[in-house]
């Protein structure tokens, strides 16, 4: 895993095969309408990594360097067409919420927030 782009309030990661190649990413950034909140973004995995697990270890490992910067809820926002990721995120603990009045941009339909357990 290595950081493509990163601050203290946010980073992007990505994960590479055996021959270099990228398999997947996760990142977050600062939830500015939310004290305390990161928001998961970008977790992509090619076709051949889907299926192996590693969404579940990536957002494990997105959520450690959540905590690690400080925060303590995580939100995400996601779509009716992405069933397998939200069967993945529910699995992982995260809450439907209602849309949060601030996001006016999103096309996305679904919005999750979970406690990060541990933060301090």
């Amino acid at each position: 895993m290595r950081v493509v782009h990163g601050n203290d309030e946010r980073k992007y990661f990505v994960i590479e095969g055996d021959n270099g190649e990228v398999i997947g990413g996760i990142g977050y950034d600062k939830f500015e309408p939310m004290q305390d909140t990161a928001e998961l973004q970008k977790l992509y995995l090619t076709d051949a990594a889907k299926g192996s697990g590693l969404g579940y270890r990536l957002i494990d490992f997105i959520e450690d360097r959540m905590r690690e910067a400080g925060y303590k809820f995580s939100y995400l926002e996601t779509h009716n067409n992405l069933q397998a990721a939200i069967h993945i995120y529910e699995k992982k603990g995260y809450k439907e919420i209602e849309r949060p009045k601030e996001v006016v941009h999103s096309t996305m339909n679904r919005f999750f927030k979970k406690e990060l357990q541990g933060a301090s």
